[in-house]
């Protein structure tokens, strides 16, 4: 599991870039990449070059419709939100987030497989 916590100064497409840059290898069976349209753009591109992904932007349209794919990323942060540390940051280190959030996915997966 690949995750990055940046300050709140870094954009999202150069975090983006950053994490992707460090991917594992276990990731190589990863096909397709969804993504909001905060991250299109050069970021889209030099996905698609230099990885076998699929780069898909998911728009948000003006008017209230059920998108595709979307609630995955709003049930994901949802879950998130149940861990007390992670609600409020007031660590120094990124890497403390960081943990922080393995160790909540961990719990969730582990709570599924129960």
């Amino acid at each position: 599991m690949a995750v990055g916590v940046t300050t709140a100064s870094v954009q999202d497409r150069k975090g983006a870039r950053r994490l992707l840059s460090h991917l594992p290898g276990g990731c190589k069976k990863l096909r397709t990449f969804w993504a909001n349209g905060g991250y299109s753009g050069r970021l889209l591109d030099w996905v698609a070059e230099r990885f076998k992904f699929c780069p898909t932007v998911v728009l948000r349209p003006k008017k209230f419709v059920l998108l595709p794919r979307r609630w995955v990323v709003k049930r994901t942060f949802a879950r998130l939100n149940h861990s007390r540390r992670l609600s409020k940051s007031y660590k120094r280190l990124t890497r403390t987030d960081e943990t922080w959030i393995v160790i909540a996915m961990t719990r969730i997966m582990l709570n599924r497989l129960a």
